[in-house]
């Protein structure tokens, strides 16, 4: 395989998903997401060209070892409860790429982790809810990747130095989660909690050195309000698999809100260089 240069080479994404299936209920959620879905659908410009397939760590699967979807026709996963019935009928039909699949698998236990296949796994909402907005057309491949049981921050940064050599091979590596993920403390009384840990964030992954962003991130819990935005941190753990493929690479923030939802702050991070910055 011919390396492409590293103006070719593609960025990585932390991105928030959402909650639920909200593309397919945009006249119950009327604007609330109207900036994130802006956000999301700007990505193929910023990169410049269709990849030849997404990396889709997703918030909402976790395993005992890395898991990697091989199903070459992923079904549907209506992973959310209590939305409208029509929500249970939505579909987001992209391919699966099981030699990806086995790529990806390559990797990781070339760098000396655990890894496996789930030949039958179907698309999370944490996967289907946003690229209903990146590639609504849903003709780009895409194979989602597990998070470890554990969630251990620094594993999930080795986790993303060995995905890197992806990036070079037209791949998309997107983590999916949010910046803030408390569903007992959301609204306008946690804009306080949601503020100080988005500032935090945004000094540790853009404002501070690359070569100290995965000591940080393996510290996030110390962060002001941490356990308050992350009571658990699988919505946050993605981040780390996007840094530590761009562990040298300058983090941008992409998508901020500082009323989301009434009043949460949260954001996106691209890291990495674009082709339309």
């Amino acid at each position: 395989m011919t390396t492409p240069t590293t103006n070719s080479r593609l960025p990585t994404y932390f991105i928030s998903h959402g909650g639920g299936p909200w593309p397919w209920m945009k006249k119950e959620m009327g604007n609330a997401y109207t900036r994130l879905e802006a956000s999301l659908a700007d990505m193929p410009r910023q990169i410049g060209r269709k990849p030849r397939a997404i990396l889709m760590v997703s918030a909402h699967w976790e395993e005992p070892a890395f898991t990697v979807q091989a199903n070459p026709k992923p079904p549907m996963i209506y992973d959310y409860g209590g939305f409208p019935a029509h929500t249970y009928q939505v579909h987001y039909d992209a391919p699966g790429a099981p030699d990806l699949a086995l790529r990806v698998k390559q990797l990781i236990e070339g760098a000396g982790l655990p890894a496996a296949i789930d030949a039958e796994r179907g698309f999370d909402h944490g996967a289907f809810s946003p690229m209903a907005a990146i590639y609504p057309d849903a003709e780009v491949p895409m194979v989602q990747l597990s998070l470890r049981r554990g969630l251990d921050p620094a594993e999930h940064v080795a986790l993303g130095r060995a995905l890197a050599p992806l990036r070079d091979e037209d791949v998309l590596i997107i983590g999916s989660g949010l910046s803030y993920h408390n569903l007992r403390n959301f609204g306008p009384q946690a804009h306080g909690v949601s503020k100080a840990f988005d500032d935090w964030l945004e000094e540790a992954v853009v404002e501070g050195a690359p070569a100290k962003r995965a000591e940080q991130l393996a510290n996030w819990a110390t962060a002001p309000s941490a356990r308050a935005a992350h009571p658990r941190e699988e919505h946050l753990i993605p981040l780390m698999v996007a840094v530590g493929a761009a562990e040298a690479e300058e983090g941008v923030r992409v998508y901020h809100e500082d009323a989301f939802m009434g009043g949460l702050v949260v954001s996106s991070y691209r890291f990495g260089a674009a082709a339309n910055a």
